[in-house]
């Protein structure tokens, strides 16, 4: 079983787009048993709270199915319990070692570097575009699928 745990700021944008993201790509080959996914923040702003409607309409409009989740915070616990830490920018990354106590086994990545950049993916709660962060997503979703080889 892999398990992959994505983690952006608030657990609502970004971090649950990925969720859900790679969630249909490995059901539509066939690998959902192989996997366990789930998405967590950085922050407590947003613990309890729903996707952002931007990242359900946005995957509405490209009928990729919404998980139901809430936002849960990243545990130091977390660390030994995922395969793959997967943050969505430079101050996630930051925040993640910081809650895990560091990254002695290498599990914590940022998600466009599976994509081939190591650029942030931006955040849409100021950015408002969640086009581009979909097309981000997506890129380091195809990514980490490709460097399992799967």
């Amino acid at each position: 079983m892999i398990k992959v745990l994505f983690i952006c700021h608030g657990n609502i944008c970004r971090s649950t787009m990925a969720q859900c993201v790679l969630t249909y790509m490995v059901k539509q080959r066939g690998l959902e048993d192989m996997f366990y996914i789930d998405s967590a923040a950085t922050s407590r702003e947003e613990i309890g709270n729903g996707p952002h409607y931007g990242t359900v309409n946005k995957l509405r409009q490209v009928g990729i199915p919404v998980i139901p989740h809430r936002a849960v915070q990243m545990t130091k616990d977390d660390y030994d319990k995922y395969d793959y830490l997967i943050g969505m920018d430079t101050a996630n990354i930051r925040n993640m070692n910081r809650i895990a106590g560091g990254d002695p086994q290498g599990k914590i990545y940022k998600l466009t570097a599976f994509a081939g950049y190591g650029g942030d993916i931006a955040d849409p709660w100021y950015t408002g575009n969640f086009d581009e962060t979909y097309r981000d997503v997506m890129a380091g979703c195809e990514g980490f699928l490709k460097y399992l080889n799967l």
